[in-house]
């Protein structure tokens, strides 16, 4: 049970990032960053929910992460088709500013 919750918060604290890396420059300082900096948030969260570091773990954890990325990266690029003149790094901006549109 502890393990699907970590890996849904896992999964929901990586879109932003992914939103973010899909408009920035590949391999950038930036691009760098939004993929690196959730990383100390999810060992912090294996060590305080005692989920540990067991190798089936990493399968659900690890893949929350790619998806969560990848789902941010598909939401900016729905924002993108629909209003590209409105269009941030930033998700929930992006969404404020379609929703009061």
């Amino acid at each position: 049970m502890i393990l699907l919750i970590v890996s849904i918060l896992i999964f929901i604290s990586n879109v932003p990032f992914g939103y973010w890396r899909a408009n920035v420059k590949k391999f950038s300082l930036q691009w760098f960053l939004s993929i690196h900096i959730p990383i100390p948030f999810i060992v912090l969260a294996r060590i305080f929910t005692d989920l540990g570091f067991q190798w089936y773990t990493y399968f659900f954890t690890v893949s929350s992460f790619f998806f969560g990325q990848y789902s941010g990266k598909l939401i900016y690029k729905a924002f993108k088709e629909k209003n590209s003149e409105i269009v941030s790094s930033f998700i929930l901006v992006d969404i404020y500013r379609y929703l009061t549109c």
